[in-house]
C-alpha cells in the first residue's frame, strides 16, 4: 500500500522549487512558477490521467486537503469521477439559487444589465411598467425556472386581440428575460415566449388581428387640447365630464356624486361602497381642479346631486356625457374610455407602482393573498398621481419624459 500522510504542516512554507509533492492517496501540492500553492488530487480513470484541484493551501490547509482527498478517494472506490461529481453539485446548488429567484427579480436585473445601452431613457420605465401591469400579476412572483408555455398565454392571451401591439412588444420582452435567465443558468429547456416555431402555432400574426376596442379611448397624448377644448362648453355636462377625467372615476360614480360625500377642507371625496362596482368604500383625492369644480356647483346648488339634472332633485342623465362628446366632434370616444386614457398615462409616462395606478381606479387585487394582508388604500401616493394627472391634462404640449413622482412611488413603501 503506498505511503500516506507524508508531507508535514511545518515543511509546507518552505517548499519553493515549482512542481508537484506528493502527500499520498492522490494528494499533491502544486508549486506554480511564481510561487502559489494548491491542492491537487491527480488520479486515473479509464484509462486517463485526470487532476481536480481542491483550493489554494491559503484556505485549506493540510488536514483540510487530507479530508477532501478521501472524500474523493470514496468516490473512485464508487466508480464515480470526483470531478464529474463537483460540477453536479455545484449545477445543482445553481439550479437551488434560481428557485430563489423570480421572473420580477430577472426582469430587474436584465433590465439594470441593458438599459445603458438603450437610447432613449424613458425604455426602462416602459419595461418595467409594462412587465408589472401585465405578467406581474400571472408569474412575477414565481421562480424563473417555471415559467412555461401555459403562464405565458395567461398573460399574451387575455390581451392579444384587444392589444396586439402591446402584446406583440409584451412577448418580445418576456422572451429576452428567459433567454437572460437561461445563458445566466438559471433555467434551461426551450423559451415558453419564443414566437417563430412555437408561439406562432398559438396565436394569430400580430399583423392579421384587428384590435378589440370595449371602450374608445382618446391617446393621452392628446388630453390637453381635449381639455382645453372641454372648458369652452357650457353646462353641467362639461363640468361632469372634466370632473369625471380628472378622478379617473365611472360615469355612474361621477354623477352620483352628493354634497356630503366631499370633504372641501381634506380635499377628498369619499364614494361609498354601495355606489362602487367593488362594493367597497373608495376615497378619491381631489386635484386644485377637482376641488374647484365640486367647491363652486355644492355653493351655488341646493339640491340632492353635486352634477344635478334638470330636477334638482336627480343627478345628470348617464347619456349627458356621451351626448357632448358626440356634439364635441368626438363620436367614437366614451367617458369611460378616459380612464384607459389616465391607465396608459400611468404606465408610460410615469414611474408609478402599478398597484398604485389600479387603486386609482378602485381595481381590486387580484392576488387574494395580497389583497387579505393590504390594509391602507395607498391615498397619499394617489394623491401625488392624480394631482401629475391633472398637470398633463392642462399642459400645453407632453414633454414625452418619464415623470418622476418624488421617490418611485411603490406600494411597499407606504
Amino acid at each position: 500500500m503506498a505511503k500516506v500522510n507524508r508531507l508535514q504542516p511545518i515543511r509546507l512554507s518552505k517548499l519553493r522549487e515549482r512542481g508537484y509533492y506528493a502527500d499520498g492517496g492522490n494528494l499533491y501540492l502544486q508549486v506554480s512558477d511564481f510561487g502559489t500553492k494548491s491542492w491537487v488530487f491527480r488520479f486515473t480513470l479509464n484509462g486517463k490521467p485526470r487532476e481536480m484541484g481542491l483550493g489554494s493551501l491559503t484556505t485549506f490547509d493540510l488536514a483540510d486537503a487530507r479530508v477532501k482527498a478521501r472524500a474523493c478517494r470514496k468516490l473512485l472506490d464508487d466508480g464515480i469521477d470526483p470531478i464529474e461529481e463537483r460540477k453536479a453539485r455545484r449545477l445543482e446548488a445553481k439550479l437551488a439559487a434560481a428557485n430563489n429567484m423570480t421572473f420580477a427579480q430577472a426582469a430587474l436585473a436584465y433590465i439594470d444589465a441593458h438599459k445603458a445601452g438603450w437610447k432613449n431613457a424613458k425604455h426602462a420605465s416602459q419595461w418595467t411598467n409594462t412587465l408589472q401591469t401585465y405578467s406581474g400579476p400571472v408569474f412575477g412572483g414565481l421562480p424563473v425556472q417555471a415559467i412555461d408555455t401555459g403562464l405565458v398565454m395567461r398573460v399574451l392571451g387575455s390581451i392579444w386581440n384587444e392589444k396586439p401591439e402591446t402584446a406583440s412588444r409584451l412577448r418580445g420582452r418576456i422572451e429576452s428575460i428567459l433567454d437572460w435567465a437561461t445563458v445566466r443558468g438559471l433555467r434551461s429547456g426551450d423559451n415558453p415566449a419564443r414566437w417563430k416555431g412555437h408561439l406562432d402555432k398559438l396565436l394569430p400574426a400580430r399583423t392579421k388581428v384587428k384590435a378589440v376596442k370595449h371602450h374608445a379611448a382618446l391617446p393621452y397624448q392628446k388630453m390637453a387640447g381635449f381639455m382645453a377644448e372641454l372648458r369652452q362648453q357650457h353646462g353641467i355636462a362639461s363640468l361632469a365630464l372634466e370632473f369625471l377625467i380628472l378622478t379617473a372615476t365611472r360615469t355612474g360614480e361621477t354623477i352620483g356624486a352628493r354634497p356630503e360625500e366631499f370633504d372641501l377642507n381634506e380635499k377628498v371625496w369619499t364614494v361609498p361602497a354601495q355606489r362602487m362596482k367593488s362594493k367597497r368604500l373608495h376615497r378619491v383625492p381631489l386635484s386644485p381642479r377637482a376641488l374647484a369644480i365640486v367647491e363652486s356647483l355644492i355653493k351655488a346648488g341646493e339640491g340632492d346631486y353635486v352634477f344635478a339634472g334638470k330636477s334638482p332633485k336627480k343627478p345628470l342623465s348617464n347619456m349627458a356625457m356621451l351626448s357632448l362628446l358626440k356634439r364635441m366632434g368626438y363620436e367614437t370616444i366614451t367617458a369611460h374610455g378616459f380612464r384607459s386614457s389616465f391607465r396608459d398615462w400611468a404606465a408610460e409616462q410615469t414611474n408609478v407602482a402599478r398597484d398604485v395606478a389600479e387603486a386609482a381606479l378602485a381595481h381590486t387585487l387580484s392576488d387574494k393573498v395580497e389583497a387579505a394582508y393590504r390594509r391602507g388604500d395607498l391615498f397619499e401616493k394617489r394623491r401625488l398621481l392624480m394631482n401629475q394627472w391633472a398637470k398633463h391634462c392642462q399642459a400645453e404640449k407632453g414633454s414625452g419624459k418619464v415623470i418622476a413622482l418624488g421617490r418611485a412611488i411603490s406600494s411597499k413603501s407606504s
